[in-house]
């Protein structure tokens, strides 16, 4: 594991490769805006097609085939996606959780190929009218175009990590028109640190996406704000109250979607044909309540004005967003968890603003106040970024009364939320997947590097009928205190102490075999087994070393990892972050 270049040069050399990293960057982020664009221009027009849209929905003059459309369009959409899917070698479509483990782990660049794919699947889903947002497969097109560019140019590690950063940042800034949101999401969600190096390239990539996007796609607010009232001082504390209990719905949230995945898993049913059952399902309710098809914009525009809605109905569809979103996420639809959240949060503070309206404590001027705060409180924890959040709301609506009242939000929201459920959604499913990022980046580059990388097959090895004399002359001529027995077929056979044979040396056993001394319940490794995971073996035993068994070849010994070796690893790994972290060139 040689340092990076990158991390290392100084000089002239440095800078230049700097300046072609912010170019690099500014390219990578007018590519990434314009898929944005092209990737919305699609999901709009296919709403319009496809009947989802309020607008189109209002056009149709025969019940009859809006019906249909309702019922039918979902269904197949979901029967495409699950078909889709299958071209994934994951059978799964990727999501941010993916772009985040690729960049804490160091572990490889986001393929074309499950890229691609999961664009068009998620195209689909939110054509289809599939309660899912958009945001996230901008941000996994984004990254996935970034990791693209620094493959074509064969850059390091660290650079990889930037120019995903690059098209995360790009793509934030095309759909919402904020170019920081788009910077301090890249460096909050995906980047988790903050270091000159990267901030430059980010902030180039988010700048020339917010151009491309104002210039190439002339898209509506996701809400107006006119002039508003300044809240009385006591509406701040009713602010925080719906922060803590924003965290609480944000959870149920989070945890909906999980279990309809469990619960998918376990189905009696082929995978493509999980999300068409879906779509069935959502189409049913939809025509009950059509609010709750695809991202819900409009939902969330009227959700903004004092009594656009009842008491009765915020609750109404609020309950059934939430349902229709881990309903479709769970069973294989492809797409984000944030727009739906933004929907759902924001129907959860229009509700607290009605029923505080209902006692006479708040006026129709301040109503858009509970509606933001709400919406804050609940997505910041989704997405495990409250500085993002925030600049959403101060960008979109350039009011920094209600920024500062959506602060109050946030301050119990995120705190609360990570306490009881974790740091975001996508932590939450990579700690399924058993990469936990709780503990730093270290642990997870660890978690991610397999023992492999430091194989060795330099250790004293011996038949199981070796006798002990002849072994511990083989232990004392190569200097270790510690062999492993592999039978004539190269099977494990286990491992003995240089001790434990003198032991038996001096206790008249000179001519035993060394297999009557093998330590039977030491651990071992295998190839799939993580650095990590070496590290916490031998605090187990006393020993120098553990063996690599491969049981899917019968417990074939590969060879052995030091001790010395992983402490190697970890130093390097350990270094490397350090200046990527903290470098400026």
């Amino acid at each position: 594991m040689p340092p990076d270049p990158a991390l290392t040069e100084r000089g002239p050399v440095a800078v230049l490769r700097f300046l072609g990293l912010v170019l690099l960057g500014a390219a990578v982020g007018g590519v990434a805006a314009l898929a944005a664009v092209g990737f919305v221009t699609a999901v709009l027009w296919l709403n319009e097609l496809l009947l989802i849209s309020p607008r189109s929905r209002m056009m149709v003059d025969h019940p009859g085939l809006l019906v249909a459309a309702t019922l039918v369009v979902p269904a197949l959409g979901g029967l495409l996606v699950g078909l889709l899917h299958r071209a994934i070698p994951e059978r799964r479509p990727h999501a941010p959780a993916d772009v985040i483990a690729a960049v804490q782990t160091r572990r490889g660049r986001l393929p074309a190929r499950a890229g691609g794919i999961t664009a068009l699947s998620a195209m689909v889903s939110l054509g289809a009218g599939a309660s899912v947002g958009q945001y996230g497969p901008l941000v996994h097109l984004g990254a996935t175009l970034g990791s693209q560019g620094a493959r074509l140019l064969r850059l390091g590690r660290s650079e990889d990590n930037i120019t995903i950063a690059c098209g995360v940042a790009a793509a934030i800034a095309a759909a919402f028109n904020a170019p920081l949101a788009g910077i301090v999401f890249a460096h909050e969600v995906v980047l988790r640190h903050y270091a000159l190096r990267a901030f430059a390239p980010v902030a180039a990539a988010a700048i020339v996406g917010y151009v491309v996007a104002t210039t190439v796609l002339d898209q509506g607010a996701l809400f107006h704000v006119a002039d508003t009232a300044v809240p009385r001082p006591w509406e701040f504390a009713l602010f925080v109250v719906i922060g803590g209990l924003g965290a609480l719905v944000a959870g149920a949230y989070m945890h909906a979607i999980l279990r309809v995945g469990k619960f998918a898993a376990g189905l009696p049913l082929p995978a493509p044909l999980r999300p068409a059952l879906a779509g069935a399902l959502l189409g049913l309710t939809a025509l009950w309540v059509p609010d709750i098809l695809g991202m819900g914009q409009e939902t969330l525009r009227f959700a903004t004005i004092a009594g656009a809605f009842g008491g009765g109905e915020l609750l109404l569809v609020l309950l059934l967003k939430l349902a229709a979103t881990a309903l479709c996420l769970g069973m294989g639809f492809s797409g984000g968890v944030f727009s739906p959240a933004l929907v759902i949060g924001t129907l959860f503070g229009a509700l607290c603003g009605t029923l505080v309206g209902l006692v006479g404590g708040a006026t129709p001027d301040t109503f858009i106040f509970y509606a933001v705060c709400g919406m804050v409180a609940v997505t910041a924890p989704v997405i495990g970024a409250p500085l993002t959040s925030l600049l959403i709301v101060f960008e979109l609506t350039g009011s920094y009364a209600l920024t500062t009242a959506a602060l109050a939000s946030v301050t119990l929201a995120s705190p609360i939320a990570a306490q009881l459920f974790g740091r975001s959604l996508f932590d939450i499913q990579l700690g399924r997947r058993g990469l936990d990022l709780s503990a730093g980046r270290s642990r997870a580059v660890l978690q991610a590097t397999p023992v492999t990388e430091q194989l060795t097959p330099e250790c004293v090895t011996l038949p199981p009928e070796t006798p002990v004399g002849e072994a511990i002359a083989a232990l004392g001529r190569a200097r270790h205190g510690e062999a492993y027995l592999v039978d004539a077929r190269g099977r494990y056979r286990g491992c003995v102490l240089l001790h434990d044979l003198e032991a038996a040396h001096q206790a008249g056993g000179a001519g035993h075999p060394v297999g009557d001394h093998s330590d039977a319940d030491r651990p071992v490794l295998h190839p799939d087994s993580s650095l990590w995971e070496a590290m916490a073996r031998l605090e187990e035993v006393t020993g120098e070393a553990l063996a690599v068994v491969d049981a899917d070849r019968g417990d074939a010994f590969l060879g052995v990892v030091y001790e010395a070796g992983i402490a190697r690893a970890h130093r390097i790994q350990s270094d490397t972050l350090r200046r990527e972290e903290h470098g400026s060139g």
